[in-house]
């Protein structure tokens, strides 16, 4: 097996909330490797979303570390954070996140703008990660247009429209039908594959617990349970 392109390592994360010092996070530790999905599921309020932030250093651990690749990101400056998020890590979330006045191939294009990539480049980009989720005939059309199942497709089409090698998705099937979330989600799988991308999703949905190589199920922040995919 290939050596892992995430890892945490004795993540923490406390906080306050008011007087109270409130414990999102505590002591996980876990390896993700390139081509594998890896399920973080819980209850709401298991800290989930607490974790997912932390791997994708939207927020910084009280403790622990965590690095994708050669880099630490739990000391890494605000600069490199910002180009990781830009050049190595994509995120999917369960609202989609989709800006609603631009069309689906100008949503898919945005980090090719931030990245500042040639016009030519940009068009092409676009048109092959639309084409990877199914989406070839609605670049024109606006996220209202679109169905929910076609939105997130548009997001992860956005999210990987870069060479991204980590891939974080939070709740992804949480606004879907159960059909709809079980295509979207095999989606996700034939492109973490394809593409060679550590995936993480946090869920408690069933359909997609299903499609993992391993889960590990979060209880008051702490790991309790871990299995891999029969």
């Amino acid at each position: 097996m290939p050596d892992a392109a995430l890892t945490a390592d004795r993540l923490t994360r406390r906080y306050r909330d008011g007087h109270a010092e409130v414990t999102g996070c505590e002591d996980v530790s876990l390896a993700v490797h390139p081509g594998e999905l890896l399920v973080v599921r819980g209850r709401s309020g298991a800290g989930k979303s607490t974790l997912l932030r932390l791997l994708g250093g939207l927020d910084r651990p009280s403790s622990g570390t965590v690095r994708i690749g050669d880099v630490d990101v739990s000391a890494a400056s605000e600069d490199a954070l910002v180009t990781l998020r830009r050049d190595v890590v994509g995120f999917v979330h369960q609202d989609f996140g989709l800006l609603p006045t631009l069309t689906a191939a100008e949503n898919v294009e945005l980090p090719l703008r931030v990245a500042r990539r040639p016009g030519a480049e940009r068009d092409d980009r676009v048109a092959a990660a639309l084409s990877s989720v199914g989406l070839d005939g609605h670049a024109r059309q606006r996220p209202g247009q679109l169905s929910g199942g076609q939105q997130q497709r548009v997001a992860i089409a956005r999210a990987l429209v870069l060479p991204r090698r980590v891939l974080i998705a939070d709740e992804p099937t949480g606004q879907l039908d159960s059909e709809t979330a079980a295509q979207v989600m095999e989606l996700v799988v034939a492109l973490t594959r394809e593409r060679g991308v550590a995936t993480v999703v946090a869920t408690h949905d069933p359909l997609v617990i299903a499609l993992a190589d391993r889960v590990v199920e979060l209880r008051d922040g702490r790991v309790r349970a871990g299995r891999h995919a029969a």
